[in-house]
């Protein structure tokens, strides 16, 4: 159940979009246990984001949601992944880009909680 929403401040067209969003599919992979076929994404561009009290340059926030603990290592590497499809896709420098994760206990789907 990953979750991962992208803030940035730069225009994403609905070409980019289907791009991340295929690149966010095979990059939750990272994550043991997680894959594709659960993952929900959310793109949000033209935001005006304040990085180091500047917004003249490209800046994106990410966040990853995920049910259950993930290893720091995965997480690690899945930074890497998500800054390198940033700058590669958008030209949004690794940085300029902050990357949360959240883990939950508890999450629902289906009229139920896993």
């Amino acid at each position: 159940m990953p979750y991962i929403s992208a803030r940035t401040t730069v225009s994403i067209t609905r070409e980019k979009e289907e791009n991340l969003k295929a690149l966010f599919g095979k990059a939750i992979e990272t994550i043991p246990g997680k894959t594709e076929a659960w993952l929900m994404c959310e793109f949000s561009d033209n935001c005006r984001l304040w990085f180091k009290g500047d917004n003249s340059l490209p800046s994106a926030y990410v966040e990853v949601k995920l049910l259950g603990k993930a290893d720091s290592d995965s997480l690690e590497r899945m930074t890497g992944v998500i800054c390198d499809i940033l700058e590669k896709e958008l030209s949004i420098p690794a940085d300029r880009t902050y990357v949360k994760y959240e883990e939950c206990e508890h999450w629902g789907w289906n009229n139920m909680n896993f």
